[in-house]
């Protein structure tokens, strides 16, 4: 793998742990897709970073445990916004 793969994997990592941001949050904060994202939180950082990679995997699991909530807000939100 090359080096700053490696170091774009413990980066996103890090943002994840720190902001508890989700995989799309992360995608666009580092201008990659979510699949990208996504494969470096998971597979590469587990190769590099094995500690790191699971506090990482936590936040991941409780994002991906309430998406269902945000995505109703995120749809009530819009149709609020409609109405006005």
């Amino acid at each position: 793998m090359k080096d700053y793969i490696e170091e774009r994997a413990v980066e996103i990592g890090r943002y994840i742990i720190q902001y508890h941001a989700t995989v799309r949050q992360t995608a666009r904060k580092f201008g990659i897709s979510k699949s990208t994202a996504h494969k470096d939180a998971t597979d590469r950082l587990e190769q590099i970073d094995p500690e790191l990679a699971k506090e990482a995997r936590v936040i991941l699991d409780i994002n991906k445990s309430e998406r269902h909530i945000r995505g109703g807000l995120a749809t009530k939100e819009k149709y609020q916004h409609h109405e006005e």
